[in-house]
């Protein structure tokens, strides 16, 4: 996908990382959508924050799943919310660590982001059980 072909190593390693952490759905649903204009981003993405950041071995992923719901909690990032609540359960985080870290977020960033966050973590939840029932 690059468009200039550098970067091919951590860019592949970055789009193996991303598609276990968010889903081969996922990803193929992102990419499909990808315009010309937003490409640059895209590879971006793919390779340093997927290909040189998520894959170093100094923190697992469960971990960097929870530091990521409570920056983008901080940030109100709604949408990447959600995306990062299905990749921390992808990562083995379980619903009450969760939980815990929306809690930890209402004292040090809010209750309004909090709240919001948590009906954001709740409905992605609930879509995933009702997922894995249909199956």
């Amino acid at each position: 996908m690059t468009s200039d072909g550098t970067h091919r190593d951590s860019f592949d390693t970055g789009m193996k990382v991303r598609r276990e952490v968010l889903g081969d759905a996922h990803v193929d649903r992102s990419l499909a959508q990808v315009s010309d204009f937003a490409r640059p981003i895209q590879e971006l993405v793919t390779e340093y924050c997927w290909g040189e950041v998520w894959s170093r071995d100094g923190l697992p992923r469960a971990t960097r799943s929870l530091i990521n719901i409570a920056m983008l909690t901080a940030l109100n990032r709604g949408h990447e919310l959600g995306v990062h609540v299905r990749g921390a359960i992808n990562n083995g985080v379980t619903e009450t660590e969760i939980q815990e870290v929306l809690l930890q977020t209402a004292i040090y960033v809010g209750v309004p982001a909090s709240l919001e966050s948590f009906r954001i973590a709740e409905k992605v939840l609930t879509e995933m059980k009702a997922a894995n029932a249909a199956e």
